[in-house]
């Protein structure tokens, strides 16, 4: 019994510790975000007056799930944005240029999927810069946002993006789908819809792997927001209808 009760104070001990390590480790996180948000150089979520919500997709283009989003997208008449990997963009422009063509915003997501924490200021902006000349080349639209592969940032890699001309562009925390898992169609679902907020920024992959689920969840996800009264922008739209631009749909 005295075994038990010396496990059970080290546990409480140890949870305490863990908890309050986790606390200061939002606290940061938190306070990195308002000051990047206030630095204008980094964003997470737009929120507005309007029912409008921007669904994103990371590490395209892929020449199986892009083109059944877009046929999505389409049908919902939603619009997205697409962060768009270099080296995929030189493999597939005629899906990237569908994206355009059709009223999507595409944007620069590193041109081989690099972790910035392990690059130098020059070889981020070789990244950057050799991803902006396959869109360009691709799509003949110039990109202006970007976001980290894997989410990472800190204040080197987004003062070396912000220096280039480029807006970090995160997602809403509750709003991670975590589809890249694959931890079901219910649970995409769910993760998406149980607290969808006005201005909110929604991650998704269409490309990384087998993405048919990432299908089958937007397939009931655009309809019930649609239901719900939400409209779907790109974040562009959003970042527009935050400084007070009215958009010829509204």
């Amino acid at each position: 019994m005295k075994l038990f009760k010396v496990i059970l104070l080290i546990y409480v001990i140890l949870q305490f510790n863990f908890n309050s390590l986790c606390f200061k480790n939002v606290n940061a996180e938190s306070k990195n975000r308002y000051y990047y948000e206030k630095q204008g150089t980094a964003i997470w979520e737009v929120p507005v007056k309007e029912k409008v919500v921007a669904i994103t997709f990371d590490d395209g283009p892929n020449d199986i799930y892009t083109p059944q989003v877009l046929d999505l997208l389409k049908k919902y008449n939603a619009k997205a944005t697409f962060f768009l990997v270099g080296e995929r963009v030189n493999k597939y422009p005629e899906v990237a240029l569908r994206e355009i063509n059709e009223g999507h915003e595409v944007a620069n997501h590193t041109y081989s999927h690099a972790r910035l924490q392990y690059l130098s200021d020059e070889q981020i902006k070789s990244q950057l810069d050799k991803t902006h000349e396959a869109i360009i080349a691709a799509t003949h639209v110039e990109p202006v946002l970007f976001r980290p592969p894997f989410g990472f940032y800190n204040e080197r890699s987004i003062n070396a993006v912000h220096e280039l001309g480029y807006l970090t562009v995160m997602w809403s925390w509750h709003q991670d789908t975590f589809d890249w898992q694959n931890p079901g169609v219910y649970k995409i679902v769910s993760n998406v819809l149980k607290d969808t907020r006005k201005g909110d920024i929604v991650l998704f992959h269409d490309h990384g792997g087998d993405r048919s689920q990432t299908i089958n969840a937007l397939k009931q996800i655009l309809p019930a927001l649609q239901k719900q009264g939400y409209q779907f922008v790109t974040v562009s739209q959003l970042l527009q209808l935050k400084a007070g631009v009215k958009l010829p749909s509204f």
